[in-house]
């Protein structure tokens, strides 16, 4: 009898960048991207394991983010008053790309992890612990590059709770979202994940190493589970994952933990964490972008598209929520999900890349509300707040809207006179022309007038 998809089980170790200025033991920058610099340039004998080098204090900051993330996946934080300090370990191996034989992580036989027996999604999390980096290893050209050698990683692992690759991608793709929330993750890094694939009382575990990107990781489940469902595996195996081929191939049979001969790292001081500081760091938490999502739909009546265009970037849905509470929702809305949103893909920025004052928002749609400037003027005052907002009081005084059906009536056919042929075009049945008479009106008067009244006068006057 064949096996069904609910015997199927996938649990993932996933690795992220944390997002600091600087590195987990030393004071090199905390690049992601390694293309934009020179191989081994951001090094110091910390990070490249020069013989009588020490490490610094883990990095603050790094502490910090692993803490809030484990709060974000709803853990059980491990604290100084319950538990013994958070210890770094040194987990011994012989590969090309750790330059010390060991690298420094909270995790392995003798340490308690960061965060423990979450639960994210309905999906249980194992626990939540923060390591080093290894460096960028060629294999095909034998170069090493220890550019990100020691950089902050965060490893989440979760129970083997997944059926199939669809429920994976969902899952990544709202993690990535959740710890965006909260700045904990390099946006340009990505992430990368441990596969674990089985199925239940058939086939031993097999993991499947470093696998980059979502999509990528969704193809290598797809492939290791269709090869669990017809090879009767009974080792377990350690896998790479092949993208050109589409498929895993051996690297060695599994490590079991005692290969790694985890010691505590004698050059590193436990971590003390206290209660109070955990209370203080669950204060300064968002919602959740699901928590978000439920209270827009809930309490501002917001079909759920525009909720989760809202919701994709904290720095958007706050913003709404500030404007939103001084200008009626059917003006908020657009302006912040269609328009600016607009502005910022323009301009190749994002809420990070610009300052804006939730005030100047209300202030441009206010005298937009009050048809004191026109949405063509409010647009143009918009494009303006690129890379800094500022009080549109004064553009508007400048920019009034005119809306005196006399003088409209004059400009109207001040640009009927002015634009013959184009009349004689729209006689002749080419009806862009209109279109055409009309930008003419707008540009004459600084995008000032009343946009319906001057297309009804028009008509009126073509007639």
């Amino acid at each position: 009898m064949e096996k069904t998809n609910s015997d199927v089980m996938i649990g993932l170790e996933i690795h992220g960048y944390i997002e600091t200025g600087e590195k987990l033991f030393c004071e090199c920058k905390n690049f992601h991207d390694m293309k934009i610099i020179k191989p081994n340039t951001n090094i110091c004998p910390i990070c490249t394991g020069q013989p009588g080098s020490k490490p610094m204090l883990p990095n603050k900051e790094a502490i910090k983010k692993i803490i809030e993330i484990g709060l974000m996946l709803n853990c059980k934080l491990n604290l100084i008053e319950d538990k013994k300090p958070l210890i770094f370990q040194r987990k011994h191996y012989d590969w090309s790309d750790m330059p010390t034989g060991y690298q420094k992580t909270i995790s392995g036989a003798y340490s308690i992890p960061v965060a423990e027996n979450g639960k994210f999604l309905d999906i249980g999390i194992t626990e939540v612990h923060l390591e080093e980096d290894p460096a960028a290893w060629n294999p095909e050209t034998g170069q090493i590059d220890y550019n990100r050698a020691g950089a902050p990683l965060v490893e989440i692992v979760t129970e083997p709770d997944f059926k199939n690759e669809k429920q994976v991608e969902v899952w990544l793709r709202q993690l990535v979202l959740t710890l965006s929330y909260i700045k904990a993750l390099n946006k340009d890094a990505g992430i990368k994940a441990d596969v674990n694939v089985s199925i239940k009382n058939k086939t031993k575990r097999t993991e499947i190493k470093n696998v980059n990107s979502i999509t990528e990781i969704v193809k290598a489940i797809i492939s290791e589970v269709e090869r669990h469902k017809k090879e009767n595996l009974q080792t377990q195996e350690t896998r790479r994952w092949n993208s050109e081929k589409n498929k895993t191939e051996l690297m060695r049979t599994k490590e079991q933990a005692a290969d790694y001969r985890f010691i505590p790292d004698p050059d590193l001081p436990g971590i003390k964490i206290s209660r109070l500081y955990i209370e203080e760091l669950k204060k300064s938490l968002p919602e959740s972008p699901m928590q978000k999502l439920d209270k827009l739909i809930k309490k501002f009546k917001i079909n759920k598209i525009d909720a989760e265009v809202l919701t994709k970037n904290l720095e958007i849905v706050e913003l709404f929520e500030k404007v939103v509470e001084k200008i009626p929702l059917q003006i908020a809305l657009p302006w912040i999900t269609v328009e600016w949103l607009s502005v910022l893909n323009y301009n190749k920025k994002t809420m990070d890349d610009v300052k804006i004052d939730p005030n100047n928002i209300i202030e441009l749609l206010d005298l937009l509300n009050k048809n004191r400037i026109t949405p063509l003027k409010a647009k143009d005052i918009l494009r303006k707040f690129i890379p800094n907002s500022y009080s549109p009081i004064k553009d508007a005084e400048e920019s009034k809207t005119i809306d005196d059906y006399g003088e409209i009536k004059k400009i109207v056919k001040e640009v009927i006179k002015e634009n013959k042929k184009s009349v004689d075009d729209l006689k002749n049945g080419e009806q862009k022309a209109f279109n055409y008479l009309v930008g003419q009106i707008m540009q004459k008067t600084n995008k000032r007038v009343d946009f319906k009244i001057a297309k009804s006068i028009l008509e009126e006057e073509l007639k």
